[in-house]
């Protein structure tokens, strides 16, 4: 597979040589220049501090090492009981999955992707905030590569990440690629410019979902437990970093945990986070939130697991599933 385009250093700043594919690296740096993000057009970014990943090479076929920074503090990903939010995992695999496709699988910029799952595992001890950013490397594993007449058209990704060595998070997803012209006649006329989004609806109170500010909390009530409206605000400067036709899905991975913490009753850190989304939840029809507590996971660590489920006009449109601990005492 040809080398990529965008390549414009060929060794990660303060990364070291892999003993073996998968593990966390040894002790000989491959280089120590300056680090800096990725350009913000290959992981579908308009700000530059919404950029995770900093840097990438090739180790094998279809085995990648990257680097990512994670800020001690973000104004949307905002640390749990001192620790990074879990979000941001996701969001950095997330963003690896859209790198790679640009960079190494040779898919244009412009094309759209339509993400079909998405999970995280994070270790809870290597998720505390530093005293500096925490810098992580990247193993990414991509197969099912699905081609059509040359050009690949999806792919699945696995990732680990590392911080100082030890294993901080796993995950991984699934995406489609699509041109520009297919999506157009998937979408039809709707766009960001031609569909008016809902009137913004009232919040549920932020304490009762784990926000500090009504802009971030993305749950209306509806006046029966464990039901909400999706409140979709199009000018949040994260979670519409760009605009969109359609709900983002880290919306809607957001909409579950706040939904989970309102069901649980305090702050939550989901040590795990499933994902599936079976359709496009549209922005200018309302979607309805529920949350399905399901039974204890485990007695010793108080461990729960919450099913959230999305409707749109009567179609289920996305379900998740969030284990999670209750904060320490």
């Amino acid at each position: 597979m040809p080398v990529s385009t965008y390549r414009t250093n060929h060794s990660i700043p303060g990364m070291t040589h892999p003993r073996h594919p998968g593990a966390p690296t040894g002790s000989t740096p491959l280089s120590q220049r300056l680090t800096r993000t990725v350009p913000k057009e290959l992981v579908h970014r308009a700000s530059v501090a919404e950029v995770l990943l900093t840097d990438w090479t090739r180790h094998d076929a279809h085995h990648f090492v990257l680097a990512a920074q994670w800020p001690r503090g973000h104004s949307f990903y905002t640390p749990i009981n001192d620790c990074h939010d879990p979000l941001i995992a996701a969001e950095t695999i997330r963003q690896t999955g859209l790198l790679l496709a640009h960079t190494e699988y040779h898919v244009p910029l412009g094309h759209h992707f339509l993400l079909h799952n998405l999970h995280v595992t994070v270790t809870p001890a290597q998720m505390r905030v530093g005293t500096a950013p925490a810098t992580l490397e990247l193993h990414a594993h991509v197969g099912d590569v699905k081609e059509r007449r040359g050009q690949v058209t999806g792919f699945r990704t696995d990732v680990t990440l590392h911080r100082d060595g030890h294993l901080t998070a796993t995950g991984g997803g699934t995406m489609t690629c699509i041109a520009p012209r297919v999506y157009q006649r998937l979408r039809g006329t709707q766009s960001p410019d031609t569909i008016p989004a809902l009137p913004l609806t009232a919040p549920e109170p932020p304490q009762n979902v784990g926000r500090t500010t009504p802009t971030d909390v993305v749950l209306t009530p509806l006046g029966q437990p464990g039901r909400w409206q999706l409140r979709i605000n199009t000018h949040h400067p994260t979670l519409f970093d760009h605009p969109h036709d359609h709900t983002p899905g880290m919306l809607l991975l957001e909409a579950a945990r706040q939904a989970t913490t309102a069901t649980l009753g305090h702050p939550t850190h989901p040590h795990t986070i499933t994902t599936h989304f079976h359709h496009y939840i549209e922005l200018h029809t309302p979607c309805t939130i529920q949350a399905h507590p399901q039974n204890e996971t485990g007695q010793q660590d108080r461990a729960r697991t919450v099913l959230i489920t999305a409707q749109q006009n009567g179609t289920n449109a996305f379900h998740a599933t969030l284990t999670t601990t209750p904060p320490p005492t």
